[in-house]
């Protein structure tokens, strides 16, 4: 059999491994210090392959993903994963792995895209090698003191280290994402093995996988039987359930979580790096990030930025939804157009009126042209567009941007954590000014007048965009703010016709 890569190159399928009990191996102790990427495998193709997860977000159908770099339909087994990949190469100490993510160019793939050798590092400086803390780590501990005291005696076990703490980010609030879910299923050592090499490179002594309820749970609580039987981890792995709620995988909040308290962003007056999970340094990295960082351990930076752009390399997820004939889960470089990323994905199954990327805070692009526009932060930005969280959704030109935007504002207005002005107060605001632009008086035919007149409401809509951003303590609603700005530059023609009492499509509400 033979299936056909992202590029449109024919290659050979990836061969199944056999499944192994869970708690039982045939793989042997995980490798030493001295061990060097690649371990004498070849790394493998990029090829097209179909996996069916036990289950993805909003009940997505089949996945159709590229074997070649992250998930392949064998690697939920720990003896297979062996085969494919080789035992996890150590480096031996803290910030010995940096260089080699450094000149990957590896940037996170939870949405910001920082620099992730940024981040280790960070994480790595918070604490000195000989476990002490440097600067003014311990300091962070100290305004959420009255918390500590009711912790219990976990609590005070964590805060007695001096070490880091590394934790995979799987919540995967964003409702149309299902790349995390997916990945930690389909490839949950991949992500654990760069969990791992993770808590090497900063000196961690504590690790957590952090994922909403689901599927992935029982597939990483199998894996961890798995290499707990070969002997394959350093580190300790615990698991923690997210909420499913909207914020509970901004790092602010993940840190909440683990402690005990609600998945709520909150003020912090130093960085997560110095100062995170019981005042001790904490990298929070995107699952899909680490999974990346377990490849680039193995092949090495030149290998993973044989694809993808100069500026921007390797590869990402994207979820790609709407009006496709297969919606799911793709493997793409950087610098793929959305028309091909659709196509990956079944192709259209009917005329595009508008794309929209980076998910609920993301942004529309117009139908026609977007097609050819890359996926990439570069291509993306005069658009004032990003990849985010690597969300592709298709709009049917039957389908109204206009109150599709309205929908997602409500449901941002309605997940905001409630703790400061623009979110308690702004968002919904916000919310009813695009409410106000969706409306068309059920198709009357007649203009629209009055306080909630489309043309009026899309005046205050970008008013109180424009008040939002960059005003809360979180970033919840600048992605309300920037979706709402790229409705209101696309959908110019959608506005004019709500105004006089109509619509362009045929999906409006009354």
């Amino acid at each position: 059999m033979t299936i056909r890569a992202a590029t449109g190159a024919a290659q050979p399928s990836i061969p199944t491994g056999t499944s192994i009990a869970t708690g039982t191996s045939d793989v042997g102790r995980a490798g030493s210090p001295e061990a060097q990427p690649g371990w004498g495998r070849e790394p493998w193709p990029a090829a097209m392959h179909a996996v069916r997860p036990a289950a993805g977000a909003g009940g997505l159908p089949a996945h159709h993903v590229p074997a070649g770099r992250l998930l392949t339909a064998a690697a939920s087994d720990l003896a297979a994963h062996d085969r494919q990949c080789g035992p996890l190469p150590w480096r031996g100490g803290p910030g010995r792995l940096l260089p080699e993510i450094h000149d990957s160019g590896l940037t996170g793939r939870g949405g910001a895209a920082f620099p992730t050798w940024r981040k280790l590092a960070a994480s790595a400086e918070g604490t000195c090698l000989d476990g002490s803390h440097s600067g003014s780590a311990h300091r962070g501990s100290t305004h959420r003191g009255s918390q500590h005291r009711n912790a219990g005696h976990r609590a005070d076990r964590y805060r007695s280290s001096a070490h880091p703490v590394v934790v995979a980010n799987a919540a995967e609030g964003e409702p149309e994402s299902a790349k995390d879910v997916t990945l930690l299923t389909v490839a949950p050592h991949l992500v654990l093995d760069g969990l791992q090499l993770a808590a090497e490179a900063v000196g961690a002594d504590d690790a957590f996988v952090y994922l909403k309820p689901g599927p992935a749970v029982t597939a990483v609580r199998r894996a961890l039987a798995q290499r707990r039987a070969a002997g394959w981890d350093r580190f300790t792995v615990q698991i923690r359930e997210a909420p499913e709620t909207f914020v509970a995988g901004e790092a602010s909040a993940v840190i909440a979580a683990l402690e005990g308290g609600a998945a709520r962003p909150r003020a912090h007056w130093q960085p997560l790096a110095e100062a995170g999970f019981h005042g001790r340094p904490t990298l929070v990295q995107n699952a899909e990030t680490l999974a990346h960082l377990a490849l680039i351990a193995r092949w090495g930076a030149s290998w993973f930025r044989s694809v993808g752009t100069a500026e921007e390399p390797g590869t990402f997820l994207a979820t790609v939804t709407g009006a496709v004939a297969a919606p799911g889960v793709v493997e793409v470089p950087f610098g793929t157009p959305l028309g091909t990323l659709a196509q990956l994905a079944g192709g259209f199954t009917e005329q595009v009126g508008a794309f929209r990327v980076g998910g609920y805070s993301g942004a529309w692009l117009p139908g026609g042209p977007g097609a050819t526009i890359a996926m990439s932060r570069a291509a993306l930005a005069p658009w004032g567009a990003a990849p985010g969280t690597g969300v592709v959704a298709v709009l049917p030109a039957r389908g109204c941007g206009l109150v599709e935007t309205a929908r997602i504002v409500g449901y941002l207005a309605a997940q905001n954590a409630g703790q400061c002005g623009p979110c308690v107060s702004g968002l919904p605001q916000l919310a009813d000014a695009v409410a106000g632009m969706a409306r068309t008086d059920g198709g009357s035919g007649g203009p629209v007048q009055g306080a909630g007149d489309p043309g009026q409401s899309a005046i205050r809509a970008l008013r109180l965009a424009a008040l939002v951003a960059g005003r809360g303590a979180c970033h919840h609603p600048d992605g309300a703010a920037r979706l709402v700005h790229s409705a209101l530059r696309t959908f110019v023609d959608d506005i004019r016709a709500h105004a006089e009492g109509r619509c362009l499509g045929s999906a409006c509400a009354s």
